[in-house]
């Protein structure tokens, strides 16, 4: 599934947006486009992968390309929100498909505090520092400001989720990644390492300070019963008006006990452990062993004993 949105209230200063959503993994992936001079951006673009048979294949990183050679499009950069536990980044295979197409190295940027989730995990996972360290080529500081072709954007820490998470305001669209989702699905969980409910409730109220027309693209829709199709995008207004977690009113302290009982509740991510070794090398596969394989390792459960 995908759409372009060129609706009529967009100014010269907002992007033409691309979403293409992967069903699989419940994602959203973007491509926002500076209309006059067609450069690009792609935003949390997902590597399809099947756990079963360890296999990798590219189906809808493959749909963003398309859509940037069906358009005449250059590609500036890929931007990543966060490391991902849900599901692995395409972004080192569209770095290594545009650069063969097209003679560039396509820059992947992410936040600055990706060095502690790459620790973190790397350490976690016994992965070589070696691996991880370089793999993103621009790590963004709070609110810096870049250009995408004659658009301007910011890199706005939006932190809860995860504490490194970004999401990039582009003209009147902001694209949030985990931060807030669809009004009936509400906000993103907070129980990952470094989460916070309570820096989700603040994250989520700053991007509720933007005017009330500024469009909101998420990262993910899990479309519930009597909803016939997954949403990408909302405004400032619907969310604080419709918000099933975060309507007007609602006090730090309700949200904050709601999220907690909410992720009580909820299982880990089918592919976290694979995406959080891949995802902290900005999608590059783990270097070969000496037998000539390239491992993703699973932890094991430990309560039974013999």
């Amino acid at each position: 599934m995908q759409s372009l949105h060129t609706t009529s209230f967009r100014k010269p200063s907002d992007p033409v947006v691309h979403d293409i959503f992967d069903k699989a993994t419940g994602s959203w992936q973007y491509v926002a486009v500076d209309p006059i001079s067609s450069r690009a951006v792609i935003i949390d673009p997902v590597l399809n992968f099947d756990p079963v048979t360890a296999k990798f294949w590219t189906e809808s990183a493959d749909r963003i390309l398309a859509i940037v050679n069906e358009n005449g499009y250059k590609v500036d950069m890929i931007l990543e929100t966060h490391v991902h536990a849900d599901h692995i980044t395409a972004a080192s295979y569209l770095q290594h498909t545009l650069g063969r197409n097209e003679g560039i190295q396509v820059p992947i940027c992410i936040g600055s505090r990706i060095k502690a989730i790459q620790k973190l995990f790397g350490e976690k996972y016994n992965i070589p520092p070696e691996e991880y360290e370089g793999a993103f080529d621009k790590k963004w500081d709070d609110d810096e400001v870049f250009k995408i072709g004659m658009l301007t954007a910011q890199a706005i820490h939006l932190p809860g989720h995860t504490p490194d998470h970004m999401g990039y305001k582009i003209g009147d669209d902001v694209f949030v990644g985990d931060s807030v989702f669809y009004m009936d699905i509400g906000s993103a969980r907070a129980d990952f390492p470094g989460g916070s409910a309570q820096s989700v409730f603040d994250s989520c109220h700053k991007l509720f300070s933007l005017p009330d027309h500024t469009r909101i693209w998420s990262g993910h829709d899990y479309p519930p019963t009597g909803r016939d199709e997954p949403r990408s995008c909302t405004t400032v207004r619907q969310q604080k008006e419709e918000n099933k977690h975060l309507i007007i009113g609602t006090s730090k302290e309700s949200f904050v006990q709601q999220r907690r009982q909410r992720d009580e509740t909820l299982a880990a991510p089918r592919l976290m452990h694979q995406s959080l070794q891949m995802n902290i090398r900005a999608g590059r596969l783990p270097e070969e062993t000496k037998s000539g394989e390239r491992m993703l390792v699973i932890p094991l459960r430990t309560d039974m004993s013999w």
